[in-house]
């Protein structure tokens, strides 16, 4: 037992409470049982590395610049396992997520600021969830995308129901979810035929990244890679497994598999990220401004004069239910987050399929309205996709400099806070991100005015 227990802060309530601390980590086994116990979460906080937000801006990036955003979507990679990592840590060494102990650590003006905040980042995370699902549900049944958008209000009872099967069974459906998109889209990535010699290359960065118009492209694929929700998110979920908090050596051990666990699925979703960008740069290269929107890329896909001869209706339909996979899957992990942003910042207390309905409505009636007053084509909700984007930018540094600032902390996290280099790299990582980030906002205000 740990006689040092300064690593431990308590607060009143534990972060997700009907799913804290569920599943048992066994006392002993070999690196592979430890790392199947410990496996699940990091697939929760990928989804958001992978969600619709992020198909338009990769997809576009290679019909734009061909294949040399490659290496910016691997330095989003490695700076998002960075900080996943962090907030993993500051959830299992403290038994607090983001928001709580945000709301601990600052003076009750800063907390208020810092949740309305959090609470419009989720908001325009699930806008690009539900626009991606509704532009699903139409391109594979029909649906109109007014309608769609309203059916997007039942995946909140479907997540309700999937939480009474345990949260074991929400992660493997999760994961096979991601193994769906990657399966599509390495296909198809498989039939485009890429130039592995010119993929190669994109991973190695190259000074045209920062040519204007490279620039732009390449900021808005950070945006859309690094976003605040999933910090908040794994603080929370890292705490599912059952284990002493109280014993240093298990604490290490947990923080190692959860490790483990993070930074697979994090690879497997740069994987995907990566066969977006190929996927557009292998087919539509030269062809951007004709797969703009979800509608348009799947009309190419079908194609002969834009795709080429792999063009067929079922590269379409496998397109299709890529998106809507992605759209659930982001669905489920923008919901719990929302539930985490909600409690650990104001402590409301309010029935638990109300939190979750309440927090899903905030996500849809813009988006509803939007399709409402000016139209339910695509062209509006991508118009309304872009801007959410822009405002995830906007809010990134107020999650991710705080996440920084705790763990590198002694009185916080005590003898697990951030090492030298490990602080240095995510100062360096926030003031990258958020200068990035501020460059993007003024390129956007400056093409407005």
């Amino acid at each position: 037992m740990v006689k040092n227990k300064k690593f431990i802060t308590k607060t009143n309530s534990v972060s997700l409470e009907e799913i804290n601390s569920t599943i048992e980590v066994p006392d002993k086994g070999n690196f592979w049982k430890y790392l199947l116990t410990f496996s699940g979460p990091g697939a929760l906080v990928a989804v958001g590395y992978m969600d619709p937000g992020n198909w338009v801006t990769s997809i576009g990036g290679g019909a734009q610049y061909g294949y040399l955003l490659l290496s910016v979507i691997l330095l989003s990679s490695l700076i998002a396992m960075l900080l996943q990592y962090m907030a993993a840590k500051l959830g299992i060494v403290t038994g607090m997520d983001l928001a709580q102990a945000t709301r601990q650590h600052t003076g009750k003006k800063t907390g208020i600021i810092l949740w309305i905040f959090a609470e419009l980042a989720i908001m325009a995370t699930d806008v690009a969830e539900v626009i991606g699902s509704a532009i699903a549900l139409n391109l594979l049944f029909g649906i109109p995308l007014l309608y769609g958008i309203v059916l997007t209000i039942v995946d909140v009872f479907l997540l309700l129901f999937l939480m009474k099967l345990g949260f074991r069974k929400i992660e493997a459906i999760v994961v096979t979810l991601i193994l769906v998109i990657i399966v599509i889209f390495g296909y198809q990535v498989f039939l485009a035929q890429p130039n592995m010699t010119s993929v190669l290359e994109g991973f190695i960065p190259k000074r045209q990244v920062f040519n204007p118009g490279q620039l732009t492209m390449a900021l808005g694929i950070i945006g859309a890679t690094v976003m605040p929700h999933n910090l908040y998110l794994h603080s929370s979920i890292a705490q599912t497994r059952k284990f002493d908090r109280t014993d240093e050596k298990k604490v290490a051990q947990a923080l190692k598999f959860t490790a483990w666990d993070s930074n697979i699925q994090l690879t497997a979703a740069f994987f995907v990220n990566c066969l977006l960008l190929i996927l557009g740069a292998a087919l539509f290269f030269g062809k951007a401004e004709q797969v703009g929107t979800f509608t348009s890329l799947y009309d190419a896909l079908q194609n002969s004069n834009i795709a080429g001869s792999i063009a067929s209706p079922v590269l379409s339909v496998l397109f299709a239910v890529a998106l809507l996979a992605s759209g659930q899957n982001s669905t489920i992990t923008g919901t719990l987050t929302g539930q985490v942003i909600m409690e650990g910042f104001i402590h409301l207390r309010i029935p638990v399929w109300a939190r979750r309905l309440i927090t899903r409505l905030l996500s849809i009636i813009p988006v509803f309205l939007l399709a409402l007053f000016l139209g339910s084509d695509e062209k509006t909700l991508d118009m309304l996709l872009i801007d959410s984007q822009v405002f995830l930018s906007m809010a990134l540094p107020l999650s991710m400099i705080p996440l920084v600032v705790f763990t590198s902390s002694k009185k916080i996290m005590g003898n697990f806070k951030n090492s030298k280099p490990i602080m240095i790299l995510g100062i360096i990582s926030a003031v990258v991100l958020t200068g990035l980030n501020i460059y993007l906002i003024i390129q956007v205000f400056q093409d407005i005015l």
